[in-house]
């Protein structure tokens, strides 16, 4: 602790905080319901609620197993930290998400939209309240607050560009 806060929500990338955080909350809103994907099969709407489920799993509302073997763990790490994108057409594994998108969960765009950023918010106040805690992504093993900022900011950034949002 240092000023009263934690260590880490003092010396993060605070732009890519930011981004998570607030930032691409203003991308979502020029996504239409209809918006063509450059890949991949789910809709702009089963994006949005994707994106929510990877918050969860963030903070433990939905729990996988860890599908790595352990001693790949660094190789994800070392690409967490990197300045590398995901690849197009990057997967999870299917046996943690499935082949096929899973079946929109809200009404419309705008209910995605939100429950996006209730999610998001709910995040950053659970690390707020455990902030050394580390909890479980099945790829990419046991990550910290700072680890999930950064897998977050790419997999935010990955869907973006998925939708056009961004170059």
């Amino acid at each position: 602790m240092q000023n009263g806060k934690p260590f880490i929500f003092q010396y993060m990338d605070k732009e890519k905080r930011l981004f998570v955080e607030t930032g691409s909350f203003s991308l979502y809103k020029n996504l239409s319901a209809d918006a063509p994907a450059k890949w991949g099969k789910m809709s702009a709407q089963q994006m949005l609620e994707h994106l929510g489920d990877f918050f969860e799993v963030s903070i433990e509302k939905k729990i996988f197993p860890l599908v790595t073997p352990e001693e790949q763990l660094p190789l994800y790490k070392q690409f967490l930290y990197s300045d590398k994108i995901f690849r197009e057409n990057t997967k999870a594994p299917a046996d943690i998400i499935g082949d096929e998108p899973l079946p929109l969960r809200t009404t419309n765009m705008q209910e995605a939209q939100l429950q996006l950023e209730r999610t998001s918010h709910e995040f950053f106040k659970y690390f707020e309240t455990h902030p050394d805690k580390q909890t479980m992504h099945p790829v990419f093993g046991l990550l910290t607050f700072e680890e999930w900022v950064l897998l977050h900011y790419k997999h935010i950034m990955h869907h973006c560009r998925q939708f056009s949002l961004l170059p």
